[in-house]
């Protein structure tokens, strides 16, 4: 063989590759292991557990999970979408701009004992202060106040009965025996509807857990109120998220991220109860699943 054979032979074989694939279970792995982190660090204190619900509220569409992974990376966003939804806005994304990431829920799958689980599938996403889009100033939720207590009880899933004195100053108290939700008369709006949020609250928990006891669902059925009043105008300088139970923040960090799930799913089955009388006409989108 020659020397130009050699040469040859040399330039057709194939270069190595010096860029492996992306090991995406491994950031999957990392993203959730972001979120526990941040769900430790928002039960850790007041002041974190209200900034988380805030967002929260503000970002009602997405998961618990996911609004810890917004906070972790992208703290100040108020409106996102990833690239392509970006483009057909026909807003575009700023250069050299780092997208962020959450975890949308991909197809169902078996494990080998039979068990049903959630794929997810990373989503790079970009907030509306990294793209050549003015910033939109939301205007303040002013909603006419009658309007907004028919939404509040519309569809209740109990029925609700007024009386003239409850027990320890309530404004409203969920009676579980008897499947009751009290209201006391005479209270003004902003009042009724703190009171009456948090006690719907304790009726969607009591449907969803199989051994309801009211002592434990206080803190979700507090900041599921909470999320209520802050997306609807109704003040919440009163609410006071300085005793966090130990109970919750004893719990392991994916245990805390599924109590903040419950709290958002808790919210949100109100909210598009609500929906249904002061946005009529809104379609109703599917809403994320959480892991």
């Amino acid at each position: 063989m020659s020397d130009y054979d050699e040469i040859m032979e040399s330039k057709s074989k194939p270069k190595e590759n010096h860029f492996p694939k992306k090991d995406w279970k491994a950031e999957k792995n990392s993203l959730f292991e972001t979120a526990n982190n941040a769900a430790v660090d928002t039960v850790y204190s007041g002041k974190n557990l209200r900034k988380y619900l805030e967002t929260q509220s503000r970002f009602d569409k997405y998961s618990a999970t996911n609004v810890l992974l917004i906070m972790s990376q992208k703290p100040d966003a108020t409106q996102i979408k990833d690239y392509n939804s970006w483009q057909k806005a026909g807003v575009t994304v700023k250069k050299f701009e780092k997208s962020f990431s959450i975890l949308e829920p991909g197809k169902e799958y078996k494990t080998e004992s039979g068990a049903i689980r959630q794929n997810f599938n990373i989503k790079k996403m970009f907030d509306i202060s990294q793209t050549t889009a003015e910033p939109e100033e939301k205007p303040e939720v002013h909603y006419d106040e009658k309007l907004l207590l028919k939404a509040l009880i519309h569809k209740s899933p109990v029925p609700i009965q007024m009386a003239d004195h409850l027990e320890f100053n309530r404004g409203a108290f969920y009676d579980h025996e008897k499947e009751t939700l009290f209201v006391l008369r005479g209270m003004s709006a902003p009042d009724i509807f703190r009171s009456v949020s948090k006690e719907l609250a304790f009726a969607e928990l009591a449907k969803t857990r199989s051994d309801y006891r009211r002592s434990e669902c206080e803190f979700p059925a507090y900041c599921a109120s909470f999320i209520l009043c802050q997306k609807n105008g109704i003040d919440t300088k009163d609410y006071d998220f300085s005793r966090i139970p130990e109970s919750i923040r004893s719990k392991e960090p994916a245990q805390i991220r599924a109590q903040l799930g419950e709290i958002r799913e808790t919210a949100v089955n109100i909210m598009e109860r609500m929906n249904k009388v002061l946005v009529p006409e809104k379609v109703p989108k599917t809403k994320e699943q959480e892991r």
